[in-house]
């Protein structure tokens, strides 16, 4: 009985073993940029079309990447803003949705809209973004565009 016993304990710390292995081993290994970008992402700071860093009228917002290749973005300006429009934004309001594709090598997220609140400005577009990861985790997304010096910084909800 105790031959049994002893063989179940080496058993159970053979695989306890080989799982804590395999953990981290998976903790170690290297994640993709699409793995890294797939999830909510809130707001946290936005330089305007002049480059600069915004301090009054910076909007709330929400950037969401699935898994499966989908995108959704959402920004409210504060009510100081309200008039703001433009091909993004509709009386201070942006959103639009869609699909995206990821270059790991060149650092960019292209947005294929399907649907905006500003309508054909937008839909049937593919917006080209360049994006990085900060050491703490953030998200700096610009646009590829040479003529758009905006950025917006996001982290994780």
């Amino acid at each position: 009985m105790k031959a049994i016993s002893g063989a179940i304990l080496a058993l159970v710390l053979i695989v306890a073993g080989v799982s804590q292995t395999n953990s981290a081993e998976k903790k170690g290994a290297s994640v993709s940029d699409t793995e890294r970008l797939i999830g909510a992402w809130r707001l946290t700071s936005m330089s305007g079309p002049d480059g600069r860093p915004m301090t009054s009228g910076v909007p709330t917002g929400m950037l969401v990447y699935t898994s499966d290749g989908h995108m959704s973005v959402q920004l409210m300006y504060p009510k100081s803003a309200a008039a703001l429009s433009n091909e993004y934004v509709q009386n201070g309001y942006e959103a639009s949705f869609g699909s995206y594709d990821m270059n790991d090598a060149t650092h960019t997220v292209t947005h294929h809209v399907q649907g905006s609140n500003t309508g054909d400005r937008l839909v049937g577009r593919d917006l080209p973004r360049v994006y990085q990861f900060t050491a703490d985790g953030r998200l700096l997304i610009r646009s590829a565009r040479p003529d758009e010096h905006w950025s917006v910084t996001w982290e994780r909800y």
